[in-house]
C-alpha cells in the first residue's frame, strides 16, 4: 500500500548527471554530514511525497549506496548524456508506474543544497490552496525547481528533449503559475569553487 500526504504528490529527484565540471560525482559530495543526494532525497521523504523516485545515471551504483535503507525508487536512465530532458521524462515514467493515481509531482535536483522538507512542504501546500498546476520557486531574477508540476502537465514533461529542463515547462506555464519565494534556490554546486564557497560559510 502507498502511504500518500494529503495531496498524493510524489516526488523526482534528479541526479543522473555526470558532475564533469565539478570533476567527482556531486550526487556523494557531502554538505552538513550528509550526501547532497541523501538530502534531497530525505527532503522529499519528510515533507511526505510519495512515492519518491530517484532517476540515476552517470553514478548509478553510487548514488545508490547514498540511498540505502531510505523509501525510494530508482529510475536508472542509459540516456543521461543526451541532458535532462530525458532523466525528467524517466522520472515522471517511473513514478506513474508505481502509482496510476498520482495527481502531481515535486521535481528537484540534487545539487540545490539548501532545499529542505519545509521548502518542499511550502509547495504541497500551495499546490492544495491554489490549485494552480505548477507550484515553481523563486530566486534571484529568476525561477525554476524545486517546482510542483500537476498531473496534467506530466505530458508535457515527458516530452523534453536534450538540455531543455522543467523550466521550460513553467515558462511556458507562467501566466498559471504560482510562485514562491526562495532565496537559497539560487545556491547550487556545479564547480569546486561553487562547493568551496558553500562549505567555508
Amino acid at each position: 500500500m502507498i502511504e500518500r500526504n494529503a495531496t498524493n504528490v510524489g516526488s523526482v529527484i534528479l541526479a543522473a548527471g555526470s558532475s564533469s565540471r565539478m570533476g567527482r560525482p556531486k550526487q556523494t559530495l557531502e554538505f552538513q554530514g550528509m550526501s547532497l543526494l541523501r538530502r534531497a532525497t530525505l527532503a522529499a521523504l519528510d515533507a511526505r511525497c510519495r512515492p519518491v523516485v530517484v532517476v540515476t545515471g552517470a553514478h548509478a551504483e553510487l548514488s545508490r549506496r547514498e540511498l540505502d535503507q531510505l523509501d525510494v525508487h530508482e529510475a536508472f536512465n542509459p540516456d543521461w548524456e543526451t541532458g535532462i530532458g530525458s532523466s525528467v521524462r524517466a522520472g515522471i515514467e517511473r513514478l506513474l508506474s508505481i502509482d496510476a493515481d498520482v495527481a502531481g509531482a515535486v521535481l528537484l535536483l540534487c545539487d540545490q543544497p539548501h532545499v529542505t522538507s519545509d521548502v518542499v512542504s511550502s509547495l504541497l501546500a500551495a499546490h492544495h490552496t491554489t490549485a494552480k498546476p505548477v507550484i515553481a520557486s523563486a530566486y534571484g531574477e529568476s525561477f525554476g525547481v524545486p517546482a510542483l508540476f500537476s498531473r496534467t502537465l506530466f505530458t508535457e514533461l515527458t516530452q523534453l528533449t536534450g538540455s531543455s529542463g522543467a523550466k521550460e515547462i513553467i515558462k511556458r506555464h507562467a501566466a498559471e503559475a504560482h510562485f514562491l519565494p526562495f532565496p537559497d534556490g539560487e545556491v547550487d554546486v556545479d564547480t569546486p569553487d561553487d562547493f568551496s564557497c558553500l562549505t567555508v560559510k
